[in-house]
C-alpha cells in the first residue's frame, strides 16, 4: 500500500553524524542502490507535505532543505527539538536516517494514528521498547524536549516514560503497541536499525 501524502503533515529525516562501526556518516551508507538518507527523504516525501533533513548545513544542504540542533550534540532528542522548533505544521513525522525497512505504508499508519488531537506524540512501543525515531510528534512537543534538554536530560526513551509517569492517562502519548502493529500488517523487523555491516547485510537478507 503506498503512502498517502497528507497536507498538514512535515517530515523530518534525522541524518546522525559519523559512525565509529560503520566507517563513514550513516546517511551515505548504500543500500539496495541508493543511500540510506535517499531512502529516508523518498520515505518522508510519499506522506509529508514537506520533507527536511536535521542535520550539519554544510554537509547536507546538497541533498535537501536542512535544520540545524539548537542544542549541539545532544543527540536524537536535540534533533527532534530542533525539527519541532522549526516546523509550521502541528504533526510532524520523525525518521531516523538508518531504518531503511520503513516503508510510506508504515509511515502513513503512524500519521493517521496520530491524528487525535490529544496525542502530542505518537511512538511504536515494541515489546523491545520505545522507537521514537520513527514517530508522529506535535509541534508542542518542542516545549517538552527543550525542557528536557535544558536539565541534561538527552534520553528520548526516559522522557516518554517520564511523561506518562507524570501525567497518567492525561499524558498525551499515544502508545502504538506491537501487537497493533502487527495486527495493522507492520512486523517489528520493519524498525531494523543500522548499526554495523553485519546489520546492513542481515537487512538485505
Amino acid at each position: 500500500m503506498p503512502g498517502k501524502i497528507k497536507q498538514n503533515v512535515a517530515g523530518f529525516v534525522l541524518a546522525g553524524g559519523k559512525s565509529v562501526r560503520m566507517g563513514q556518516d550513516k546517511a551515505f551508507v548504500t543500500w539496495e542502490g541508493s543511500t540510506l538518507l535517499n531512502r529516508a527523504l523518498e520515505a518522508t516525501q510519499a506522506v509529508a507535505s514537506v520533507a527536511c533533513i536535521v542535520g550539519a548545513r554544510e554537509k547536507f544542504a546538497p541533498y535537501g532543505s536542512v535544520v540545524e540542533d539548537v542544542f549541539r550534540d545532544r543527540g536524537p532528542l536535540g534533533g527532534i527539538h530542533a525539527a519541532l522548533s522549526a516546523t509550521d505544521q502541528e504533526l510532524n513525522l520523525i525518521l531516523a536516517v538508518d531504518l531503511p525497512l520503513v516503508t510510506p505504508a508504515l509511515l502513513s499508519f503512524l500519521i493517521e494514528c496520530a491524528q487525535d488531537e490529544r496525542n502530542v506524540a505518537t511512538v511504536p512501543r515494541l515489546d523491545a521498547g520505545w522507537e521514537p525515531l520513527c514517530a508522529v510528534y506535535r509541534r508542542e512537543f518542542a516545549e517538552v524536549a527543550e525542557g528536557a534538554l535544558k536539565r541534561g536530560q538527552n534520553a528520548i526513551h526516559r522522557l516518554l516514560e517520564d511523561e506518562i509517569e507524570r501525567s497518567g492517562v492525561r499524558s498525551g502519548i499515544r502508545a502504538i503497541e506491537e501487537r497493533e502493529l502487527v495486527s495493522a500488517g507492520f512486523p517489528a523487523l520493519m524498525f531494523r536499525n543500522i548499526n554495523t555491516v553485519m546489520d546492513l547485510e542481515s537487512c538485505e537478507g
